[in-house]
């Protein structure tokens, strides 16, 4: 378990070619180094990324840039990226940014 003041991340679970990994709290630029450093050993080849997003109480460019960083990743080892219960905060920034097609979110 990674653990900043604004941000925790809870171990990766296996399940198949699913991965989930659950973030909670503020992806901004002072707490995604942590997220950099969770998602670095990760396995992505053939397999999903899912990350659970629900509890993300904020989340700035920098939390952005480094999930179109995760995915361009996802995609260069053919695995995909899906974030889940991304909240309505952070869906607002996606679509300022018009990044929302880029991504694969579910509820």
């Amino acid at each position: 378990m990674t653990m900043h003041p604004t941000l925790n991340i809870d171990p990766a679970t296996h399940t198949g070619l699913r991965t989930v990994l659950t973030i909670t709290g503020a992806l901004d630029m002072d707490t995604v180094p942590h997220i950099t450093a969770a998602t670095d050993p990760l396995a992505l080849s053939g397999r999903t990324l899912v990350l659970d997003l629900a509890a993300v109480t904020f989340m700035d460019s920098a939390g952005l840039n480094t999930l179109l960083i995760l995915r361009n990743r996802a995609e260069a080892e053919q695995g995909t990226l899906e974030l889940r219960g991304l909240p309505d905060q952070a869906l607002r920034l996606l679509d300022i940014t018009c990044a929302r097609p880029l991504f694969t979110l579910t509820p």
